[in-house]
């Protein structure tokens, strides 16, 4: 080192946190291309291009999940191909519209992922979301509204059902869906909390997302006491659907 010349440490310090820093953001932003790359670009006429942006996706890579099974990312396993919907007009930027049932064909607000189809499970191994009849040692707080009993009413003001059961959560200790038994039918299809208002001094269940006949439509689940995530997505996505779809007017411009 020459005569009157010397190290700032400070300066030094800050470059090598500036690099650590760029480092860090460019492993971050290749990590999170495992899931939903590439991205699909819309060039007109009905192409669409494959989009991997900067930097490119990392290399596959296998996971050990729980059970001993495992899963191999990026992957496109989540992905549902020929999703019913065509862009609703030729250029670019066009919105897409559905081409079928937008409840069935899972679309817009209604989309979802190919999950797994297998319930989410506990510690203990056990299913976390079934009914409270299967589930030993939890109960409602009798200071909170009981909505077994009630109507379930649509936002045509129609009955669509009547609940039946709570759904909760064991895991985080919480009503997840209520079970409503469909009108003039014993189907049993299950309404996400979210979706639903309690509301005691009416005794009733309102739920703006569908009118009272849909609730005929909601997906059932494969077993009576447990709900699959697949099943969980798609139910879900059902009632995200209804807040587009449930009425014409919900898909008309507001101007």
């Amino acid at each position: 080192m020459q005569p009157g010349a010397y190290l700032d440490l400070a300066q030094v310090t800050l470059y090598v946190f500036w690099i650590f820093f760029a480092g860090l953001l460019f492993y971050l932003r290749r990590e999170d291309k495992r899931e939903g790359y590439p991205l699909v670009a819309d060039a007109g006429s009905g192409t669409r291009l494959a989009k991997i942006g900067v930097p490119a996706p990392p290399d596959p890579k296998t996971y050990l999940l729980r059970g001993g099974a495992t899963k191999t990312v990026p992957s496109t396993s989540n992905d549902r191909p020929n999703v019913a919907l065509t862009p609703a007009a030729p250029w670019p930027g066009a919105p897409f519209v559905p081409t079928g049932n937008p409840f069935a064909d899972g679309v817009g607000p209604g989309s979802y992922a190919q999950r797994a189809d297998v319930p989410e499970l506990g510690l203990d191994n056990l299913p976390i979301i079934v009914p409270l009849r299967a589930a030993k040692g939890m109960f409602l707080d009798p200071r909170d509204p009981n909505p077994v009993g009630m109507p379930v009413v649509g936002c045509d003001g129609v009955v669509g059902g009547t609940v039946t059961e709570v759904w909760v959560d064991r895991a985080e200790v919480l009503a997840r869906y209520l079970e409503v038994e469909v009108a003039k039918s014993r189907k049993r299809v299950l309404l996400p909390v979210p979706f639903a208002l309690i509301n005691d001094p009416f005794g009733k269940v309102s739920v703006d997302a569908i009118r009272g006949d849909q609730f005929a439509g909601v997906p059932t689940t494969s077993k009576g006491d447990q709900v699959s995530k697949l099943e969980e997505d798609k139910i879900c996505a059902y009632y995200g659907a209804g807040t587009l779809y449930a009425t014409p007017l919900r898909s008309e411009s507001l101007v």
